[in-house]
């Protein structure tokens, strides 16, 4: 009879511990404005495949040793911010946004300037007295936006001139992933937002979004068995089916010890993290990391990102272009800083500066490396796919084409072109064409 009773209630913590992990289900992301921007189409979009699968047969071998080394680096410049003592910013980073807002006007999207009695209420709020003064190790709990001062607020150049509107907000620092490692330097005034420094970018993240790890946490949590999620937009639910985050495509998750469910921090009432695990709806939807590079694997993941709207810094859970090769190569061990600058010093870079457009075309077929070389111009980075008809195709995440009134004809989104992308329109402006103004090969 005992031991009847003990078998039953053995299947019934059993059970009770299946049912309380949360589940990862494929979902979507909500819309916004951002899906209202104008989605300028040009030649390229439907003469060029816009389907990546064309492509993927033209990788190369990446060699099994070097992909692991580069998934070595990864993990290792991931977890970086759990070994800091100290904040380790560079000088000339640091204080941008007040140095941002006090060269010129800043605006609001209606286009009213923005005084200096509120913005200097964002900088009181910063509390830049007691930096680093808390050295905590947190983590995120769900996707979040970094801002660069402490407020929701937006606040842009002048919405009347090309380029310095919506969606270009000055205070939408980047986005973080949820289960994103993270240094906190020091806290706001109102305490409502943390001064943090994650593996790729830094700045203000709301308190609520993050919880503190302690050395037992980061001992359990980083276990060296990582996976990624490679579909985009889904969403994590809770036990009792309440959503709790939106999960794009690149986010880790440590695999748990059964190799069948994965880890993700949960935060407590006293803001503390613990370890609570997941169960996946579709095992397709995530893999072990790193990714092989296969043909298969590199068109089915390139993809999930096509079409995106663009998302300046992340914002309105979209992505801009370094947040796409960023998320893209990650899938694969590729590490990717925040931006587009840091990111051409993350590979080897090959200059192709002032060269004529055909022999810089030829050069690039010949020495970028299909969906794992990235093409960088300042302020805009893109991922080779290969070529099609002898002219290289790109894919990026692009806001628009330079014409020669000054104003952009906007594409708005992830698209596939060549790097001559509106070659057909008479109001282009030459120089400022991509093909003309790339700059290196950033190769891995």
């Amino acid at each position: 009879m005992y031991k009847k009773l003990a078998v039953v209630t053995l299947l019934l913590v059993s059970l009770s511990h299946l049912q309380a992990a949360y589940i990862l289900k494929a979902s979507h992301r909500v819309h916004s404005k951002i899906d209202r921007m104008p989605k300028g189409v040009v030649k390229d979009m439907k003469t060029i495949p816009q389907n990546p699968a064309y492509y993927a047969n033209q990788i190369k071998p990446f060699p099994s040793s070097q992909q692991q080394k580069l998934d070595k680096q990864f993990n290792e410049k991931y977890f970086k911010p759990w070994s800091l003592s100290s904040l380790d910013l560079p000088k000339e980073d640091f204080g941008w946004e007040i140095r941002f807002i006090q060269k010129k006007p800043i605006y609001k999207l209606n286009g009213s300037i923005i005084p200096a009695s509120v913005y200097n209420k964002w900088i009181d709020n910063a509390n830049y007295n007691h930096i680093d003064s808390k050295k905590y190790k947190a983590i995120t709990i769900k996707h979040t936006d970094v801002k660069a001062l402490p407020t929701t607020a937006s606040f842009y150049r002048d919405p009347s001139k090309t380029g310095e509107g919506f969606p270009f907000d000055y205070n939408q620092n980047s986005s973080l992933h949820i289960n994103v490692p993270l240094y906190i330097s020091h806290f706001s005034k109102d305490k409502r937002w943390a001064f943090v420094r994650a593996s790729y970018s830094f700045g203000w993240v709301k308190t609520t979004d993050l919880a503190l790890v302690d050395s037992q946490f980061i001992n359990k949590f980083k276990n060296g068995h990582y996976a990624m999620s490679i579909k985009d937009n889904m969403r994590l639910y809770d036990e009792k089916n309440k959503a709790l985050s939106l999960v794009k495509l690149g986010a880790l998750f440590p695999i748990a010890k059964d190799n069948k469910t994965y880890l993700v921090a949960k935060r407590n009432h006293k803001g503390q993290a613990s370890i609570h695990r997941v169960k996946v709806e579709n095992p397709r939807y995530i893999a072990t990391k790193p990714l092989k590079f296969t043909a298969k694997n590199v068109a089915m993941l390139t993809q999930e990102f096509y079409n995106e709207p663009y998302g300046w810094g992340g914002g309105y859970e979209c992505r801009d272009c370094s947040a796409t090769t960023r998320d893209f190569l990650g899938v694969f061990g590729i590490f990717l800083h925040r931006n587009s600058s840091k990111q051409a010093k993350d590979g080897t870079s090959i200059k192709i500066k002032n060269w004529p457009k055909a022999y810089k075309k030829k050069f690039i077929t010949q020495n970028a490396e299909p969906f794992r070389s990235l093409l960088y111009v300042p302020g805009h980075i893109v991922l080779y796919l290969g070529q099609f008809k002898g002219e290289p195709v790109i894919m990026h995440t692009y806001w628009g084409i330079r014409k020669k009134d000054g104003t952009k004809f906007i594409t708005g989104r992830t698209i596939i072109t060549s790097t001559e992308p509106g070659k057909e329109r008479n109001d282009v402006k030459e120089n400022a064409k991509l093909i003309n103004t790339l700059k290196y090969i950033v190769n891995f």
